[in-house]
């Protein structure tokens, strides 16, 4: 074992325990150096787990394949280990801890043999902010190690953060043989560990990521008063240089990146759009009343398909030089394509499987949930927020999801209790960054329905909660991007258009903006929503992008039960007297 970079004894006997465990040829201990960087991407590339891109297109950029059946989160195989299955409540798979423990050191006993086991010092959040975790991840994946780097402050600067105590996060990935069978990735709250075996898959390796920030990190806020949410915080400024800053919960695939790294349309150019975070935020009750929230991670980890110079600039230049992609299709002379990066793909392509691709197929060349784990300082619309360790005041926390009825495009909430009530009802149709069939309708409440790491109903009452610790708590929304009319085209064209939505919410929450209530909450009407410069869109395409049928609702609210029924137990009486209201407006 090459010598321990820190002397905490907490860390150095929990690595010895489970090096003992693993039976790695040997232990490297990362310092996060540029050094090292240099010296591990070489021998990834040595071994083959990278390929090196086109130095002179994608400077510092390099490519990953996973193996065909993993490519996406393993929801069926992740794991809420709590004492007891009420704990980790219905939405949720349980799992004994004791059992659990069991099985999986049995799977990990000598699962490193031949391979380095790489001890990963990482921390969540910004230095010294009240909210900053640290965590520890083992394992035998270069992959991985490299995508920590990205993703997380790690290095040095965790275990200072961390100091001699023994409260971090402890993290076991091993790959073993990467049998579908052996996949899981297991949650133990009350430990603060995660072990993840049989997946080389960011969702379910980069432990700092879902596990850690959400799942572990849910556990703890309930605990502790504080909230860790599946949101984006961005930074809008208008033109007189007024920063308003705001949440937003979408499930994945539904633009919450292109969202966080909005570019105005000309007719708003002069608002400035700034990214805090995409992907998620931890927030907590400051002193003065207002929810303050820092983003944990340091990177961006984010889906390719769709991603281009008209849908996200920002990410284009983000993504442009010391990323890491991961089953996109590669283009003869090195350079990165995927479906939707241009108009008409390349006459010849190497698909994401590795094999030849040409236009025609029926095959995409890219895996839909192909990615790209670039650095959060690359992005040019980068807020200098980001690393303040106190946070951002949050004024607005908006829900959303991709629907192609009955949701409107944008209506707020008529207060904090009925705005938890529409967070908690969002669905979405699903998409490839799981696994399971795509296009379905599901309940995804705050975007958290993977992610939370404990009881729902609990977490509901949770966010009920903490609106008795704001005097000033974020007005909440929900918008629908996704609307579409009778021809199947979308009713809004989205995008950078979007400013106009969230223009009209930056305004309600600083008492500018007028609104009509409606039997869903306050709405806009055409007089109070900025359509100047659009082309194909007047009042009355706004009209059907906010239509309310009432019958569709009816039957929208009846299908809230899904949820609910299987929550009853737990759900929060004021959720289901929030159905009650809703049913007697319609």
């Amino acid at each position: 074992m090459i010598k321990p970079n820190t002397s905490n004894p907490a860390v150095i006997g929990w690595v010895e325990e489970m090096a003992g465990l693993c039976q790695p040829d040997r232990v490297f201990w990362c310092d996060g150096s540029e050094a090292e960087k240099a010296s591990l991407l070489e021998e990834a590339l040595t071994q083959g787990i990278l390929l090196r891109l086109n130095q002179k297109k994608l400077p510092g950029c390099y490519y990953h394949r996973s193996t065909a059946d993993d490519v996406a989160r393993s929801e069926d195989r992740t794991l809420i280990c709590t004492p007891t299955p009420e704990e980790a409540g219905p939405a949720n798979n349980w799992a004994a801890p004791a059992e659990t423990y069991q099985k999986l050191k049995g799977l990990c006993a000598g699962g490193m043999r031949g391979r380095t086991l790489y001890v990963i010092p990482y921390l969540m959040g910004p230095p010294g902010s009240p909210l900053a975790k640290v965590g520890l991840e083992l394992t035998d994946s270069l992959y991985v190690v490299l995508s920590m780097r990205i993703m997380t402050r790690m290095g040095q600067v965790a275990y200072r953060e961390l100091g001699s105590g023994p409260d971090f996060n402890r993290g076991l990935h091993c790959m073993l043989k990467m049998e579908a069978r052996h996949r899981y990735i297991a949650h133990f709250p009350q430990d603060n560990a995660v072990i993840s075996t049989s997946s080389n898959y960011g969702g379910n390796v980069l432990l700092g990521k879902k596990c850690l920030a959400l799942r572990i990190g849910s556990w703890q806020a309930n605990k502790q008063g504080w909230l860790a949410e599946h949101m984006l915080i961005l930074s809008a400024e208008s033109p007189t240089g007024e920063k308003t800053f705001v949440t937003a919960a979408f499930p994945s695939s539904c633009g919450k990146t292109n969202f966080a790294m909005l570019v105005p349309p000309p007719h708003l150019a002069a608002w400035k759009i700034r990214t805090v975070g995409d992907d998620i935020a931890w927030m907590k009750p400051g002193a003065d009343g207002r929810l303050y929230a820092i983003n944990p991670e340091a990177g961006y980890f984010g889906v390719a398909p769709g991603t281009n110079e008209r849908t996200n600039p920002n990410a284009m230049a983000s993504i442009a030089r010391d990323t890491i992609y991961t089953n996109v299709a590669l283009t003869p002379d090195g350079d990165v394509w995927w479906e939707g990066k241009t108009d008409e793909p390349p006459a010849e392509l190497t698909d994401w499987r590795g094999r030849p691709w040409t236009p025609g197929g029926n095959e995409p060349a890219a895996h839909p949930n192909s990615r790209f784990c670039a650095p959060m300082k690359n992005n040019p619309a980068g807020a200098p927020e980001a690393d303040d360790p106190k946070g951002v005041p949050i004024s607005a926390i908006i829900f959303g999801g991709r629907r192609g009825t009955t949701i409107p495009l944008v209506y707020q909430a008529f207060n904090w209790i009925h705005g938890v009530y529409i967070g908690a009802t969002m669905s979405s149709e699903t998409t490839a960054a799981a696994t399971g069939e795509v296009g379905k309708i599901r309940r995804d409440p705050m975007g958290m329905l993977p992610f939370c790491g404990y009881n729902m109903g609990q977490y509901f009452q949770h966010w009920l909660r903490m609106r008795k610790k704001l005097t000033n708590p974020p007005r909440i929304f929900y918008v629908n991007w996704f609307r579409r009319d009778k021809e199947g085209k979308f009713l809004w064209p989205g995008f950078g258009e979007n400013m106009r939505v969230l223009k009209w919410i930056v305004d309600r929450t600083h008492g500018r903006a007028d609104a009509w209530e409606a039997p869903l909450g306050w709405v806009p009407g055409p007089r109070d929503f900025d359509l100047d410069g659009m082309k194909d869109f007047d009042a009355a395409r706004l009209a059907q992008a906010q239509e309310i049928d009432v019958e569709d609702w009816r039957r929208e609210a009846l299908s809230h039960d899904e949820l609910f029924f299987k929550l009853y137990a737990d759900l929060p009486k004021e959720l289901a007297f929030q159905r009650e209201l809703l049913v007697a407006r319609l």
